[in-house]
């Protein structure tokens, strides 16, 4: 299910910093970088099953607090930053709430368990040649 932009916009709040990059004397004098800040778990976008799964697949972008962080200081205008942060947040949690298909079990092919037991053949025969113990005549 799509995440609707206008909805997700006004549940996020937004900073702004000076941005580094292209844009000669206007980067040191305009704030254009965007830091879009969201929380899943206080969303009332999302079931709480659907909070559950942003929780768990995006425990490593999440910070202590629980907030998602994107941040943004692509072009040299502020609202198309926020605009790039916005998308950027949305298919992040798309990504995370599309369902992950069932894994299929599968064998190995025939031949490779085939050409793994015969390594294993030939590394036993060569442990086994290296521990013959001399003939006797030659201890004597």
């Amino acid at each position: 299910m799509p995440i609707d932009p206008l909805a997700f916009e006004k549940e996020c709040t937004f900073r702004t910093a000076r941005s580094g990059g292209k844009g000669g004397q206007h980067v040191n004098k305009v704030e254009t970088k965007v830091v879009l800040t969201f929380a899943p778990a206080a969303s009332s976008l999302f079931t709480d099953e659907e909070k559950e799964r942003l929780a768990h697949r995006l425990a490593s972008r999440l910070s202590q607090d629980g907030l998602l962080q994107v941040r943004c200081d692509k072009e040299r205008s502020q609202t198309a930053n926020k605009a790039i942060a916005i998308r950027r947040a949305i298919a992040l949690l798309e990504k995370a709430l599309t369902p992950r298909p069932p894994r299929r079990k599968t064998k190995p092919p025939q031949e490779a368990v085939e050409k793994r037991r015969l390594a294993k053949q030939r590394q036993s025969q060569k442990k086994e040649r290296r521990a013959k113990t001399p003939p006797q005549e030659l201890l004597a």
